[in-house]
């Protein structure tokens, strides 16, 4: 009996091989398990054109993280905060802030966890932070810290 596995079996194969097996182990274990399909026609088709659909929305999310990207070499962030006596922040500027700005001024949303910032930001001035936006593409930000 033919099989298309569902999910990954010990000592068979991998998700979305198809594997010749024994009746019993293949009706009994595998499919009454839920890791395997009955590999007939239908099934096969159906498991290739989801295939492609996840390899086509795959590029498209590589493309809109490019253009994301694209749009963040080219803008300055500007976050306004209060100063102290000495001239310094009240707190550090953290990653949700970050992204909280990005999403109110310039209509880009991220994830916080995306963030990478090196030193913690405390003082005013020009910052260059990286947003790490996924599929190996890394965006950088230039970040102005203004006191109010």
């Amino acid at each position: 009996m033919k099989v298309l596995l569902l999910k990954d079996v010990k000592n068979l194969g991998k998700k979305g091989e198809i594997h010749e097996v024994k009746d019993g182990y293949g009706q009994n274990f595998l499919i009454g398990k839920g890791f395997a399909l009955l590999a007939t026609h239908e099934v096969i088709k159906k498991h290739e054109s989801g295939e492609r659909k996840k390899a086509a929305d795959e590029i498209a999310l590589i493309e809109n993280l490019k253009s994301i990207e694209a749009q963040l070499a080219t803008i300055t962030l500007v976050i306004k905060r209060k100063l102290g006596a000495n001239g310094s922040l009240f707190g550090a500027v953290t990653k949700d802030e970050i992204a909280h700005e990005l999403l109110e001024q310039k209509n880009i949303e991220i994830d916080k966890r995306t963030v990478e910032i090196d030193n913690v930001i405390k003082t005013t001035g020009l910052f260059e932070i990286t947003l790490k936006l996924g599929h190996g593409i890394h965006a950088p930000l230039k970040l102005e810290i203004i006191g109010e």
